[in-house]
């Protein structure tokens, strides 16, 4: 299993699979995909400002569709409190997707040089 950072969800649904790492493209290849809803959240921000065109409910379910992409099952009280200590951000999508992934010690798929200098779980 391998939780997905918001901009790996957006390159997937864009189909700009080449912007992936080689080792991004195998994990998706291999791993089950799960996303946090703190990403659904975030891409519905993306599309509220102009920067997606369609919603994240949107996106999200196509992606359900297309890729058997599932949503995190990590209650929101211990995303929190993974979170609470993330002092390196004050991006509270970064803060609470990789609280989400510390929650359930999972793997996180994500390009971010901030997230992966400070997340063991990272992986790009």
């Amino acid at each position: 299993m391998i939780r997905l950072d918001t901009h790996v969800v957006v390159w997937l649904y864009t189909g700009q699979l080449e912007r992936l790492s080689e080792l991004a493209t195998e994990s998706l290849e291999r791993e089950d995909l799960v996303f946090s809803p703190i990403v659904e959240l975030e891409l519905t921000y993306l599309h509220e400002i102009g920067r997606l065109t369609v919603s994240g409910t949107q996106l999200i379910a196509d992606l359900r569709a297309r890729i058997g992409l599932v949503a995190s099952g990590v209650p929101l009280i211990a995303v929190v409190a993974a979170a609470a200590p993330l002092s390196w951000t004050r991006d509270p999508f970064d803060r609470l997707i990789v609280g989400d992934a510390l929650a359930a010690n999972d793997p996180l798929l994500t390009k971010d040089d901030s997230i992966r200098r400070n997340c063991a779980l990272a992986r790009w």
